[in-house]
């Protein structure tokens, strides 16, 4: 029986889906106005393996990941860029998908955007003033009575004399109650604005979430996810705005995944340790940034730093190196046979995937065919392990491979680095010098090599190599 923590209830659920052999998962995306950062590459990955347990354990998956293309940050990159909007998010979205394929994320089924869903937000939002939630303000701005929900903070364990108490919400002296968020704001100069009953504007952030998943999904479905920070306010205001308007429960199940920390501490852009995927993805190979982010169960924290990724670098690299020269059969898991089974304990467990990759290096030991053929299966279902090991071990298709290679010729066409070609040309001079019992030489070649981070594996096949 599959299990999840819930966050709505604190504890870990069997997992029961509305619909036998169905599951329906919305998970809040990205704002496009930059690059996208670490923090939205463990989001991705998490949810992309989640989606992709579920299609292994033979569920039929409908996976909604949205984008916002529309709120403050973005028009006011826009404005300073001298853009459009439309330009600004358009360019954002190119990047992050090159970067989550990179990753080896599979597309969401359905990515909706929020200019695209005006008119429900308008729908909504009209729903929740007929029925008592919702007020227009004397400034033009629409907004939701939070006291009007009594079950507001139960997702977050925050009561609203807490909140109160706490001034942890912002002050406005247009609203009945300071606890109380908006949900459309009027017209000002220099945005973006659509037709209203309300005036010309445009939404607040929070019903975006609670119109495309519910256009898409329904208004009650299983799984909600995303990541930790968003569980208060946005999803307590999700669930707040979505069950007073449709009048039952929104979603089954909550899933956060954790911060993603540098150095031990919360990375932010304030602090200064912000690294964007490609900044990673121009030092590790992305392979490696996914095992990494695997690595760690996904709710735990996960702490980024250069002595991590080498480590897991270092990990993938043994398993790469298991699936060396051996001819893997494509078959069909046997989930009776022990690792497999054990395999499938452990993502069933509330996907823990640290202990399912404890499963993969175990067989790695193991070197039979059969072991490492199983290995391979499984990583797939996870998404790793599907390279040919040779192009992992030499850096094929990486970043820092390519930079390599663009430094192994100067300007006359001389080699001047160690990119491929180069590498092969010392090896054929190495065994040439071993044959001519130039032994000297033979081991000048591999420390030059060695120096330059080529490692040189010599087996009764013939000498192969791979990067450090």
């Amino acid at each position: 029986m599959l299990k999840i923590y819930n966050s709505l209830t604190r504890e870990k659920q069997t997992f029961t889906p509305i619909e036998p052999g169905k599951v329906r998962m919305y998970v809040c995306g990205m704002t496009v106005y930059d690059f996208c950062h670490l923090g939205h590459a463990r989001v991705m990955v998490v949810f992309d393996m989640i989606a992709r347990w579920y299609r292994a354990s033979e569920y039929q998956v409908t996976y909604v990941r949205n984008i916002t293309d529309i709120d403050d940050k973005i028009i006011k990159r826009a404005n300073e860029n001298g853009e459009t909007i439309d330009v600004l998010t358009q360019r954002f979205i190119d990047a992050m998908d090159e970067d989550s394929a990179k990753l080896g994320i599979i597309r969401p089924d359905i990515e909706p955007r929020a200019t695209q869903h005006i008119q429900g937000m308008l729908d909504m939002i009209a729903k929740l003033i007929e029925k008592g939630h919702a007020y227009q303000a004397s400034n033009g701005d629409v907004f939701y009575k939070v006291r009007s929900f009594n079950d507001y903070g139960k997702l977050s364990g925050k009561s609203l004399d807490d909140l109160r108490a706490g001034e942890r919400v912002e002050v406005d002296t247009f609203k009945q109650d300071p606890l109380d968020f908006v949900l459309w704001k009027s017209v000002k100069p220099n945005e973006p604005n659509w037709d209203s009953p309300w005036g010309k504007g445009r939404p607040g952030w929070h019903i975006e979430c609670s119109v495309m998943s519910a256009e898409h999904l329904g208004a009650h479905f299983d799984i909600h996810g995303g990541g930790q920070d968003l569980q208060f306010p946005h999803h307590e205001n999700e669930i707040a705005q979505s069950e007073a308007a449709h009048s039952c429960q929104m979603a089954n199940y909550w899933m956060h995944n954790g911060f993603v920390r540098v150095d031990d501490e919360k990375m932010s852009k304030s602090l200064g340790n912000f690294f964007t995927i490609r900044e990673v993805l121009k030092k590790y190979d992305a392979e490696v940034v996914r095992f990494f982010i695997l690595r760690a169960h996904y709710r735990s924290p996960l702490n980024y730093s250069d002595k991590h990724l080498d480590d897991a670098k270092a990990a993938l690299t043994r398993l790469y190196t298991a699936l060396r020269n051996v001819d893997i059969q494509d078959t069909a898991i046997d989930w009776q046979q022990p690792q497999a089974k054990r395999f499938k304990e452990a993502m069933d467990d509330d996907f823990n995937t640290p202990e399912a990759m404890a499963v993969l290096f175990e067989l790695a030991k193991d070197k039979s065919l059969e072991a490492l053929t199983l290995m391979k299966q499984l990583g797939a279902v996870i998404g790793l392990l599907q390279r040919n090991p040779e192009d992992f071990l030499q850096g094929e298709g990486s970043i820092t491979n390519q930079s390599l290679l663009a430094i192994t010729q100067d300007a006359a066409g001389n080699v001047t680095g160690f990119g491929n070609q180069k590498i092969s040309e010392m090896i054929v001079l190495r065994v040439e010098a071993k044959k001519a019992k130039n032994f000297a030489e033979a081991d000048r070649i591999r420390k030059e090599l060695a120096d330059a981070g080529i490692i040189l594996e010599d087996t009764p096949q013939g000498t192969t190599w791979r990067r450090a």
